[in-house]
């Protein structure tokens, strides 16, 4: 039998298989599933046609006939923020572990973008779909697990465990944040982050008020700066506004919402020498992504356990896929991490 050409293989199906091997499409199916229910002889016939033909076995359509797919949809804010990067990289892990795969989508802050990834992937029939949504209104993530989709919040909690979800106590990062910049004798105290549809960007704000609220210092106060987004741009155009202020306008202290904020503020406020930090103003981002401990100035923040909260959520679908516990709500404990850009002034 002569090779076939290479624009033909993309249509050898199993019956093309059964026939090349004198067998039956069922015999094939069994070679394919279940070997050890044929005859060795039989097997090697079938095993030496596909072979032959270069067959390639559909199995996303067979996954897809059993009503689920071996692929994991996991949705995430930004794709270019390292902290949703290695969250990407411990679902896979865990997800290899279970012999599947995970389909990365990025919203890029965006409703629309959301949405689109989220109807491909129910049309791909994922096992489940883990997401970082971008607002509080959940109605569509409850529809799709009512269809039968797995659905488990990352990065995201909620207060009734109506979803499985794994998240950062953001509220105590917020608090500690706030709280280290006063113990390092900061007064003036700028909050920068934004939009604030962002629950973690909200609760991190919830927690840098209570520490001013609870601070035992007097004169403590916190600005707050909205940005569109979290970007380092964003942080660049913060802190260029703030670098234009009068000196002593100028808050002494400035937690970012993440660390690519922080970085834009850094960039902006050093740019031409212009403002010494930490001298004149200290400064915290959050997430602790590798960058900010390699920045000219290397900078404080807050530690989340970026590829634990992957690994986990992929745990919890898959457990809640297969009915063996309830839905569950994962809080991790945020980690203060002190570097240079927080150093208490001399």
């Amino acid at each position: 039998m002569a090779p076939i050409e290479e624009e033909e293989r993309m249509t050898v199906s199993v019956r093309d298989v059964a026939a090349a091997a004198s067998v039956s499409v069922g015999t094939v199916s069994n070679v394919l599933n279940r070997p050890d229910k044929v005859a060795p002889a039989t097997v090697a016939r079938v095993t030496a046609a596909i072979a032959e033909l270069g067959f390639v076995r559909n199995d996303a359509a067979r996954q897809l006939r059993a009503g689920h797919s071996r692929s994991i949809g996991l949705v995430v804010l930004d794709v270019r923020n390292p902290f949703f990067t290695d969250v990407a990289r411990g679902a896979e892990d865990r997800a290899a572990e279970a012999g599947m795969t995970v389909l990365l989508g990025n919203s890029d802050e965006n409703t629309d973008r959301e949405g689109a990834y989220l109807d491909l992937f129910e049309e791909q029939r994922v096992a489940g779909v883990l997401i970082s949504p971008l607002a509080d209104d959940l109605p569509r993530l409850q529809r799709i697990r009512d269809r039968g989709t797995t659905v488990v919040l990352v990065d995201r909690e909620v207060a009734d465990q109506s979803f499985s979800s794994v998240a950062v106590d953001d509220v105590v990062g917020g608090s500690l944040a706030v709280s280290h910049l006063i113990d390092t004798g900061r007064r003036r105290i700028a909050f920068i982050g934004g939009p604030m549809g962002i629950r973690q960007v909200v609760d991190r704000l919830d927690g840098a008020r209570r520490a001013v609220a609870a601070a035992d210092a007097e004169g403590v106060s916190l600005e707050v700066i909205e940005t569109e987004s979290l970007t380092v741009l964003a942080g660049r155009a913060a802190g260029e506004a703030i670098r234009e202020r009068a000196a002593s306008d100028r808050p002494d202290a400035i937690f970012a919402a993440n660390d690519l904020l922080a970085m834009g503020v850094l960039q902006a406020l050093m740019m031409q020498g212009s403002i010494d930090v930490p001298g004149e103003i200290a400064l915290i981002g959050y997430d602790d992504i590798d960058f900010a401990a390699a920045a000219v100035v290397p900078m404080s923040s807050i530690r989340q356990p970026a590829a634990l909260i992957g690994y986990t959520a992929v745990d919890l679908m898959l457990k809640e896929a297969d009915g063996e516990t309830a839905r569950e709500r994962v809080v991790f404990q945020p980690e203060l991490v002190v570097r240079e850009s927080t150093s208490s002034r001399s």
